[in-house]
């Protein structure tokens, strides 16, 4: 990249790999580092590669894996099943070396109650570590400290018997929330956050960050309208409390004394005003709006989230979209029927060609939907619970089809969850080597993104206010101008642009079908059957 002004947490692409499911390299079924550092020419480093700036790895620390990495026992170890610590110091060089930056997933807002903070400090009421996490007495005349409700099922609070008090938990009792009130607890994380910076980490996700902070008071939270308990609540006094101002204004300051680093968080909540509220300088870098895993495969409702992101940002922050991750089943899953494939290209354009950062998960560059699983397969907590009404989040999280031998060139051994049936067909090698396949179109896509000013830091601008069967839309740079147009059907369309919003001289550079339909003239766009095409101006 030539361009002086380039970020690559702003310009460039980020690729999610849930490390577990990834590159097994020992034949124990879960994947690893080496794994990983194997297949990083799959990801950038070689002509044929998908082309992407940055990964986000999930969780490798050492941990009990009651929510598989989630609940973290050493913040700053390498759990021995992902490698070992000149493994990852390994992973960084390699991936330097090839122009990927590496983001690594910090889970700060509870541990594992293997950790030893937390086994010291529910050893007694007056260890030094006590007021690291959440211990409360139970309400005179009630047996919990407050109504609070688990985010996979049940109360909050966990009774512990040794020292007669309660201590909070927001996810399984097996993850106790920490005190971010407390100052030794906020300085050692920080410690942390500085430790990994030290080892040449170029970024961070952050772990719902937005409930570090709870009430101090710890108030009964409003009841609302839902289905499971924990929806039943309206979560104002357990999430997004002002504490949160300061604790990411000193994080912010930290990531600033290094230079090119950056940070995107997971936000506890929904919407585009709240998401935007934690964007920006003293803030963090991106945060994480979850609008399009909600969404309709209607062009409408897609272009209504992106036009309430694009005006509740503002000019200081930078938006980011993601339309899969672990915690929700695959795009693929949620929109592509019969015409997976067609959806899918469609979908990775107006991911790849929208102002703002795109985050890619595993497995999506070659279509990969969700696994059907039998009961007796799923691991996932929530899953377990609450099967069958939900599955939970294991069909999303099914290992990575290489190729097409036996277990996808995932593992020697038995995977930790099932291949896709459909390894045999729908693998890296296979689409690598199909000009019209889904990961050729992303490469190509990202080849094009990477080249064009316009879609890296252009502006946005609708050209159809009312759309029904696809989005036209503008990117503007000083340079270039790129004008992006989606049929979301399986029939052709033309669009009618409003105005002479579309004049100047096009050409198409990039269509998702092997004989483009696409045509720009005037005031109308025709598109092909789930045609994604990219017109381009001088």
């Amino acid at each position: 990249m030539t361009n002086p002004d380039y970020l690559w947490w702003k310009d460039g692409v980020v690729y999610h790999i849930y490390l577990r499911s990834f590159a097994d390299s020992d034949g124990d079924g879960l994947g690893d580092l080496p794994g990983l550092i194997s297949r990083l020419d799959h990801l950038n480093g070689s002509q044929d590669s998908l082309g992407v700036d940055a990964i986000w790895i999930s969780p490798f620390y050492p941990s009990p894996d009651k929510d598989f990495g989630y609940d973290v026992a050493d913040y700053l170890s390498v759990d021995p099943r992902y490698g070992t610590q000149a493994d990852f110091d390994r992973l960084v060089q390699e991936a330097h070396q090839r122009g990927i930056r590496v983001m690594i997933d910090l889970v700060l807002n509870h541990t594992s109650d293997q950790h030893p903070w937390f086994v010291e400090s529910r050893a007694s009421r007056t260890s030094p570590k006590r007021d690291w996490y959440l211990w409360r007495d139970p309400r005179p005349g009630q047996r919990y400290p407050n109504n609070w409700q688990s985010v996979f099922g049940g109360r909050a609070w966990e009774w512990d018997e040794a020292t007669r008090q309660f201590y909070y938990h927001m996810f399984l009792k097996g993850q106790p929330d920490v005190n971010w009130r407390n100052p030794a607890l906020r300085q050692t994380m920080m410690d942390v956050v500085r430790t990994w910076l030290d080892r040449g980490v170029d970024g961070f996700r952050l772990d719902v960050f937005s409930a570090w902070f709870k009430d101090a008071d710890l108030p009964d939270n409003p009841p609302r309208l839902g289905l499971r308990g924990f929806e039943r609540q309206e979560h104002r006094y357990d999430t997004n409390q002002p504490e949160m101002a300061g604790a990411l204004a000193e994080l912010r300051a930290l990531l600033d004394s290094y230079p090119e680093r950056g940070a995107v968080g997971e936000l506890f909540g929904r919407g585009a005003a709240l998401a935007s509220s934690y964007c920006g300088p003293h803030k963090l870098h991106l945060v994480f709006n979850f609008a399009f895993t909600d969404c309709r495969w209607e062009p409408a409702a897609f272009l209504r989230e992106i036009l309430g992101w694009e005006s509740a940002l503002g000019s200081d922050a930078w938006p980011c979209y993601v339309l899969s991750n672990h915690d929700v089943p695959r795009h693929v899953s949620r929109y592509g029927g019969r015409h997976a494939e067609a959806v899918a290209k469609v979908a990775a354009a107006m991911l790849l060609t929208l102002r703002g950062t795109p985050f890619l998960y595993y497995g999506e560059e070659i279509g990969l939907p969700n696994t059907r699983l039998r009961r007796s397969e799923i691991v996932d907590p929530p899953g377990r619970r609450y099967w069958p009404f939900y599955a939970g989040r294991d069909p999303a999280r099914c290992p990575m089809p290489w190729d097409g031998t036996p277990n996808a060139g995932f593992t020697t051994g038995r995977p930790w969850l099932p291949v896709h049936p459909s390894f045999r067909q729908r693998n890296v090698a296979a689409q690598r080597e199909d000009p019209a396949s889904v990961f050729s179109f992303y490469r190509s896509l990202l080849r094009l993104r990477r080249s064009s000013p316009a879609l890296r830091r252009g502006s946005f601008r609708s050209l159809v206010d009312n759309p029904r069967s696809g989005l036209v839309y503008l990117r503007q740079a000083d340079s270039q101008s790129a004008l992006v147009a989606l049929n979301f059907t399986s029939q052709p369309r033309r669009i009618l642009l409003e105005g002479d919003r579309a004049a100047g001289d096009w050409r198409l550079a990039l269509s998702s079908l092997p004989q483009p339909a696409a045509d720009l003239s005037g005031r109308q766009v025709s598109l092909g059957p789930h045609e994604a095409a990219i017109f381009l101006t001088a």
